[in-house]
């Protein structure tokens, strides 16, 4: 007997088409109940798309979406048990701060006295208690960020969608808004699926991550998997920075060569591959010090750095013309002397390398 509960959220074999564009294709993908999920992708990708999809203000072409197990293409939106927070958070800007949180429990027919207590708690979920008679206008703008996931937040839903609700705030107050979502998602327990276009958004907050591109959902999977085993070259390029590198293998896939230096891989590869190196894990020296003779190193030649406050990134040049990118720490010794047309050495661990099937392989 399977104990497991059953998702929150299903979408199963969904594709929705406009006329002859494909907006999202052949989605498969549960979401658990009490999951912070997040869809990543650039503009156009179709992450929007799936939300509409699920909140019912738009229906697919094919397939189905389920909640907990029950097929919603033809509840109605408000049927749905689901909060939806905007990035422009479309508040009443005639209503009170609480009348706005008030609004979707007046439209459900709620008694006067058990709306009060709600609105009051909700507002008291979000640290704006104090703030119940201020109007839009008279709120900052998280604040009224605020108001809008009180709102979402009061009816009880099973699901909140939220369609990059951060983005019209500076950075530092969206690094402040991240932790308060977080904090209340887990004090509430209450299923998040979360689009936005910023990875750093979605890699601090998600418990998975959900990359799309071109209405098609590349790779599903934690923060740390995605940014360290890519699935493609799009997903490795979209996540973080990287530098992909064509190599040549050896001793069928057991091992790599570039720039006349090899290393041997923890699993070989039994498909041509490009490798993927973080900069974060590649270590410079300077060529003047040697490097011992059985480590892997490549020669390079600097070709471009940038000061980043707590050290510099460094674009180098290998000796096949293939682009690498480093990071060199305050301390290091290569600091203040990252001159272009230097010299240096660059090595890395074997364990660090995320393999890619070449682009012509996939």
């Amino acid at each position: 007997m399977n104990d497991l509960p059953l998702p929150a959220v299903s979408f199963q074999g969904v594709t929705r088409r406009y006329g002859a564009v494909t907006a999202v294709r052949d989605v498969n993908l549960d979401i658990a109940p009490g999951e912070f999920f997040a869809l990543l992708g650039p503009s156009g990708s179709g992450k929007t798309t799936l939300l509409m999809l699920l909140a019912g203000f738009d229906q697919p072409s094919e397939g189905q979406v389920l909640m907990s197990g029950t097929p919603i293409s033809d509840f109605p939106p408000h049927r749905r048990r689901i909060g939806v927070v905007f990035q422009n958070y479309a508040l009443f800007p005639h209503m009170t701060a609480a009348e706005n949180v008030a609004y979707p429990l007046k439209m459900r027919g709620m008694p006067r006295d058990e709306r009060d207590k709600r609105v009051h708690a909700a507002l008291g979920i979000v640290s704006l208690s104090d703030r119940g008679a201020s109007y839009p206008s008279q709120l900052s703008g998280g604040q009224q960020q605020r108001v809008a996931l009180a709102r979402a937040l009061v009816f009880g839903p099973d699901v909140l969608l939220m369609d990059e609700p951060l983005g019209a705030l500076d950075r530092r107050l969206r690094d402040q808004m991240q932790i308060e979502l977080k904090r209340i998602q887990h004090e509430l327990g209450v299923t998040v699926i979360y689009v936005t276009h910023d990875q750093s958004e979605a890699m601090a907050m998600a418990d998975r991550v959900g990359i799309m591109s071109g209405g098609e959902l590349l790779q599903v999977a934690d923060p740390e998997t995605i940014y360290a085993s890519p699935a493609n070259h799009f997903v490795a390029r979209f996540i973080g920075e990287c530098s992909i590198l064509r190599v040549a293998s050896f001793d069928g896939g057991k091992g790599y060569e570039i720039s006349g230096a090899r290393q041997l891989l923890p699993t070989p590869s039994t498909v041509p591959f490009d490798i993927v190196v973080r900069p974060e894990n590649v270590v410079l020296r300077s060529a003047a010090n040697p490097t011992p003779m059985d480590q892997f190193c490549v020669s390079a030649t600097i070709r471009e750095s940038t000061y980043l406050g707590s050290g510099w990134r460094v674009s180098i040049e290998l000796e096949d013309g293939q682009s690498l990118l480093a990071n060199v720490p305050r301390r290091h010794e290569l600091a203040g002397n990252l001159s272009d047309g230097l010299k240096v050495s660059a090595t890395w661990e074997p364990t660090s390398v995320a393999i890619l099937p070449t682009e012509a392989s996939t």
